[in-house]
C-alpha cells in the first residue's frame, strides 16, 4: 500500500440552486471568505493559481491548481494539482431535494516531506484533518449562500 496516496469523496447537500452553488465553487479566489481552512488563493492567470491551506494540524499546504475541466452544463469543475499535493480534484454539482448536491472527489499523493515521513503513523490524523476541513467548508458555503 502506498501510504502517501489518498482518495477522498465528500457529499455536501446545500439549500441553494445548483447554478448558484456552481458559481461560488468556480470563484476559487473567494474561497478564503467562506472556507476558513483555505487561507489564501493567488491567481497566476485564467487557468492556474496557488492555494494555501491550513486546517487543524500545524502545517500549511501550498498547492498549485490548473483548470482541467469547467463544464457548467454538467456541473463539473476539475483541477489538476501539483506542489505539496500531486493529483486532481473535482466538484460535481446537481439538483437535489429542492437544492443542490455538491460532490467533491480528490485523488492525490502527498509530496510534502514531513507528511511523507509520518505517512503511516499520521494517516488517521491526516484523514480526520481532511474530514474536519470538509465539514467546515460545507458549513461555510451554506452560510455564504444564505439569503441576507
Amino acid at each position: 500500500m502506498d501510504w502517501t496516496h489518498y482518495r477522498f469523496r465528500s457529499v455536501w447537500d446545500v439549500p441553494a440552486a445548483p447554478d448558484a452553488v456552481f458559481r461560488v465553487l468556480e470563484e476559487v479566489e473567494a474561497y478564503p471568505s467562506w472556507w476558513r481552512e483555505i487561507r489564501e488563493t493567488i491567481r497566476h492567470d485564467e487557468d492556474t493559481g496557488v492555494v494555501r491551506i491550513r486546517s487543524f494540524l500545524p502545517y500549511e499546504l501550498l498547492v498549485t491548481v490548473r483548470s482541467a475541466r469547467r463544464d457548467p452544463e454538467a456541473g463539473v469543475l476539475e483541477v489538476a494539482a501539483s506542489g505539496d499535493l500531486q493529483g486532481w480534484a473535482r466538484w460535481t454539482v446537481s439538483s437535489y431535494n429542492g437544492g443542490s448536491r455538491a460532490v467533491y472527489e480528490q485523488e492525490v499523493r502527498v509530496q510534502r516531506g514531513l507528511m511523507r515521513r509520518f505517512a503511516v503513523p499520521g494517516r488517521p490524523v491526516f484523514l480526520l484533518n481532511h474530514a474536519l476541513m470538509m465539514r467546515n467548508g460545507r458549513r461555510g458555503l451554506v452560510g455564504y449562500l444564505a439569503p441576507r
